[in-house]
């Protein structure tokens, strides 16, 4: 690899504000801010709004919305144009 191209990868704490959770996770974000982990150790620190801790998906609070196939949808929608024509 070339050298002083590629940005730093270090390990980062996210926090999730919405559910409270912290993830230390590497990546190549850039912060000023830090905070002192479990381990007693400083890190970056990042705030995110959403995670896989929130995001209704992954937690199974999703609701689940009958989805049409695409030709019953196109029919619904313009079904009434082709039968005024004749």
């Amino acid at each position: 690899m070339k050298p002083n191209i590629h940005p730093d990868y270090r390990t980062v704490v996210f926090h999730d504000t919405s559910v409270d959770e912290y993830f230390l996770i590497g990546s190549t974000l850039k912060t000023d801010r830090t905070i002192e982990w479990e381990d007693g150790n400083t890190y970056p620190y990042f705030t995110i709004e959403v995670s896989s801790k929130s995001h209704p998906f992954y937690t199974g609070k999703q609701r689940v919305i009958h989805k049409e196939g695409r030709v019953a949808n196109f029919t619904r929608r313009f079904g009434q144009l082709g039968k005024g024509a004749k």
